[in-house]
């Protein structure tokens, strides 16, 4: 395996969400998009590398999207604007969400009311166990095992059907807490 190239893409969160898109064979070519909490725009710059053809990119934060993609007529910036209550501004295809310190159960039926009726229509979150859990740090099988706790007693119960989940491929960069994607489409 050939080591991941950390600059790729604006931030290493899209190595994260390309390692899903990859793994679950969901092709973004001319999709409508929408990543909450995005940040420095990792999923972002990955969607549009993709091929996107719009991604709206939603944080709470001003001035952190990076320049590069604030100057891709592709990206539509909604700075200052808190995912949880952001009205939707269009349909979307895949809806990408790491909202932080937000736990599945809020942020799941937010990406829903970004997500089309299309039953090809996908959500990959990021799924952060230690978040989840309440404990700042957990073991590789202890997140695991809440991240499978989420998947099957959660999400299921959240108007979602849960396609499959990984292992991010790499850390969180704060904690170096061990992160899954779960790809989800509407039940």
């Amino acid at each position: 395996m050939e080591p991941l190239d950390e600059k790729k893409f604006a931030s290493r969160g899209g190595l994260k969400l390309e390692a899903a898109l990859e793994h679950f064979g969901i092709d973004v070519t001319d999709a409508t998009c929408a990543d909450l909490g995005c940040s420095t725009g990792g999923f972002v710059d990955c969607l549009v590398q993709r091929g996107a053809a719009k991604v709206f990119a939603v944080d709470t934060a001003y001035g952190e999207l990076a320049w590069k993609l604030r100057q891709d007529d592709r990206v539509v910036v909604m700075e200052r604007t808190n995912a949880l209550h952001a009205k939707p501004q269009a349909a979307c295809d895949v809806v990408s969400l790491d909202l932080g310190w937000t736990k599945q159960d809020k942020a799941i039926p937010v990406a829903l009311r970004w997500l089309s009726d299309s039953p090809d229509a996908r959500i990959v979150s990021l799924v952060k166990p230690h978040y989840e859990s309440g404990q700042h740090k957990l073991t590789n099988e202890e997140a695991d095992a809440e991240t499978q706790r989420v998947v099957d007693e959660v999400l299921p119960g959240l108007g979602v059907e849960v396609l499959g989940w990984i292992r991010s491929p790499i850390r969180g960069g704060k904690g170096k807490n061990l992160e899954h994607l779960a790809v989800l489409k509407r039940a």
